[in-house]
């Protein structure tokens, strides 16, 4: 722990320094790279996984059984519809969720009976609810209105407050690689995409632009005279700013991502519970991209998009000097 203290001291004093913003090409390689795959991955999995939520179908909830053996779920399912291809969730330590398509009254009771007989419990433990697709629908395009408003309105006032619309444009670039890659590592472990996921996505929104603004408000601070500096230049000074914001940004990232972890694994593998799993899983990797972008693109991208300004430009500080 001193190690760690001694470490952030050395590098808000500038004594010491990583080079992050003159290295970016490298960073951005990295980011490149890993937003390609993310984009790469639903296609050629052959899309996402969406919930019943935004699919539409009929869902049952088996309570109270002996065995969660999901082989019996799937046997009872289709004895009554062949075709079908449910969707089976160990719910707690006695609990099964079983989502199949869109049933008929009919087949749906039928299929309720049928559970209530393979997992050998009344059939009145044994939930069955229908949703539809529209629904999802509705919510879909809700969600895709809040969020261009937000973005919207977080441009603007990020625009107000640092006085330049170009820390805007480095901060959303920041959150579009954290989202993609978040939505890529969902479309490759398969989970569901219900609206506990959606509030997860939409709370990384918050947290990326956090951490983004935390680097940005020190960058700020550090460039206010730069331009009539003749010993130091643009980059260097942002470049000092997020080694001064470094160890901060790493001890929240590791404060925040632990107990996520924890619901993950606790949601995942001990009980089975698909609204924290879906949930902790968005927040764990959308931390842990969000930290890499707030260090590694934000400040970096905000430094090539000022030196095309001729005051910043590496040109005019040789030139000056």
């Amino acid at each position: 722990m001193s190690k760690l203290k001694d470490l952030g001291n050395d590098l808000y004093s500038g004594s010491k320094s990583l080079d992050i913003v003159g290295r970016r090409k490298v960073w951005y390689f990295v980011g490149i790279i890993v937003v390609i795959a993310s984009i790469l991955v639903p296609v050629v999995k052959g899309g996402f996984n969406f919930g019943i939520e935004f699919r539409g179908g009929s869902e049952f909830r088996i309570d109270g059984v002996a065995s969660s053996s999901q082989e019996l779920a799937r046997d009872a399912v289709r004895s009554i519809e062949p075709a079908s291809e449910p969707l089976i969730t160990t719910v707690g330590l006695n609990s099964v969720r079983v989502q199949t398509e869109q049933l008929d009254d009919v087949a749906s009771e039928e299929v309720r009976i049928a559970l209530a007989n393979a997992y050998g419990v009344e059939s009145s433990a044994v939930a069955s609810s229908f949703i539809g697709a529209n629904w999802g629908a509705d919510v879909t395009e809700k969600a895709v209105i809040a969020l261009v408003v937000f973005l919207l309105l977080v441009t603007l006032l990020m625009a107000l407050y640092f006085r330049t619309v170009k820390m805007s444009v480095a901060a959303l670039m920041a959150l579009v690689h954290d989202m993609v890659i978040t939505l890529g590592v969902y479309a490759l472990v398969g989970f569901e995409i219900t609206p506990a996921a959606v509030i997860g996505f939409l709370t990384i929104l918050g947290y990326s632009l956090y951490d983004t603004v935390v680097v940005f408000d020190k960058v700020r601070e550090n460039t206010l005279d730069v331009e009539f500096s003749e010993t130091t230049t643009f980059a260097s000074q942002v470049n000092l700013a997020i080694n001064q914001t470094l160890v901060r940004s790493l001890n929240t990232s590791v404060v925040a991502v632990l107990p996520v972890a924890s619901i993950l694994v606790i949601g995942a593998v001990i009980l089975g519970a698909g609204t924290l799993r879906d949930i902790a899983l968005a927040l764990f990797i959308g931390i842990i991209a969000g930290t890499y972008s707030s260090i590694f693109i934000a400040g970096p991208l905000y430094v090539d998009l000022r030196q095309r300004e001729r005051k910043f430009s590496p040109k005019a500080v040789t030139a000056k000097v």
